[in-house]
């Protein structure tokens, strides 16, 4: 990858990201995560700033002990449908589970969401790692690591096949003679898998950008395989540049095998940039925030992605425990990059949990520093771009109004979009309709 090549960028909408009281601080709306406001507010200024997309991530289970602005949010397609209304450019990816839904109904609300915004949407694939998901669906056996990436897999390919129902010109609405669309235009699937027996046609008909942009988040071997075989993009986070460059080395290396190119896929890390006048001013802001999460908080937080596994019978202040392989069916590569970071770093449990609670990267520091650190991943082949989680509105206003300018004017990041479509701005081609192929 050359330096010049344009880097991507996103921003996530969830209400406040990155630490578990942050909807303490006073400038944070208590309600942010369903204030329709804040999220116009937000994607408006990420758009302004020629952003490539908004994320909306979800969760399908949720308890008393949750992040408290998961509690009570927005439902993906649905906020997602309402930006599309306000926005003309950017792109609009929400989280959908393949484990936990149908693919008729994924197709149809992503095909669905994509003629709303005229070309703009992607779908991030999750396998719903979180255990107690499988007691809102019917109390059904939650799938284990390996098979949930199973089902993910024929998911997936079973979506992309209803997205190829009807080919680009199906669709004449002839009034004078009075023909609607082309029969020969159309097509079922006929799809009989392992887990899904799926007949179609979709209907609902292409955008112009063919088919909504797949996103992957999961970085276990097995995230990286489905990444590397099926996604247009991958969603994922590091703590350093070595393990982000070790992650794109492998990713794309897989996906020429798979018979792909390196540029097919377009990886970002989420990243949580703090910017002050000085280096010391950004780590003073980062404090403010890491104080507004209490330890009790903070081993609670920790609980979740174990399997909602009670952290509090340990002492907080001896050796994080060792939990043999808890975790491995659930959050399986941040469990493991848990494990890892306690040992290596011998850690406490105490400050682990912090440490989770309020996440540190290098993105820490002046405007000048943190473009510096993102210019450097994106050139050694850390990062094809990033998706920007501001701890604090005014920390993602910041970045706007004093990163993004440096980046424009190093060269490495548009000042106007290419496209008017989500896959033209991320240079991803459109997916040539499967039936189309076999007719030439």
């Amino acid at each position: 990858m050359g330096a010049r090549k344009q880097l991507k960028l996103g921003a996530m909408l969830q209400g406040i990201s990155g630490n578990v009281g942050a909807w303490r601080h006073p400038e944070v709306p208590a309600n942010a995560s369903v204030s329709l406001k804040f999220y116009q507010q937000q994607a408006l200024a990420a758009e302004r700033s020629k952003f490539d997309f908004v994320f909306i991530a979800d969760g399908l289970y949720i308890t008393e002990q949750s992040i408290p602005h998961f509690l009570s949010r927005f439902e993906p397609i649905t906020i997602l449908s309402v930006l599309a209304g306000v926005t003309t450019r950017i792109g609009l990816v929400g989280t959908l589970s393949t484990t936990y839904s149908e693919p008729f109904t994924v197709a149809r609300q992503f095909g669905s969401l994509d003629l709303i915004s005229d070309g703009r949407a992607g779908w991030n694939v999750v396998t719903s790692p979180l255990a107690g998901s499988e007691k809102n669906h019917n109390n059904r056996k939650h799938p284990s690591h390996p098979e949930r990436y199973a089902i993910a897999e024929e998911h997936l390919s079973v979506v992309r096949g209803l997205w190829d129902s009807w080919e680009e010109d199906a669709f004449v609405r002839d009034k004078e003679s009075g023909v609607f669309f082309d029969p020969s235009k159309l097509h079922r699937l006929n799809h009989e898998g392992t887990y899904f027996k799926v007949e179609g046609p979709l209907n609902i008909e292409r955008s112009k950008q063919g088919q909504p942009v797949v996103f992957q988040a999961g970085s276990s071997e097995s995230g990286k395989d489905l990444a590397a075989r099926s996604a247009d993009a991958v969603f994922t986070a590091h703590g350093s540049i070595e393990e982000a460059k070790a992650f794109y080395k492998d990713v794309k290396e897989r996906a020429v095998t798979y018979g792909r190119v390196p540029d097919d896929i377009v990886i970002a890390p989420g990243i949580s940039p703090i910017i002050g006048r000085t280096a010391e001013e950004a780590e003073a802001k980062y404090q403010e925030v890491a104080s507004l999460a209490s330890i009790e908080q903070a081993i609670e937080h920790l609980g979740r992605f174990f399997e909602h596994h009670d952290f509090s019978q340990y002492p907080l202040d001896e050796p994080f425990p060792d939990l043999g392989e808890l975790g491995k069916d659930s959050f399986q590569s941040t469990t493991n990059l848990i494990k890892r970071r306690a040992k290596e770093g011998g850690l406490t449990l105490r400050q682990l949990a912090l440490e989770l609670a309020t996440p540190r990267t290098p993105f820490i520091g002046t405007a000048v520093q943190v473009a510096d650190t993102i210019e450097q991943w994106h050139r050694e082949e850390a990062a094809d771009g990033f998706v920007i989680r501001g701890m604090l509105p005014s920390f993602f206003d910041e970045f706007i109004e004093q990163v993004v300018p440096l980046l424009q004017e190093r060269g490495i990041f548009r000042t106007e979009y290419e496209s008017d479509t989500f896959r033209g701005n991320l240079g991803l081609a459109i997916p040539e309709n499967r039936y189309a192929v076999e007719r030439v």
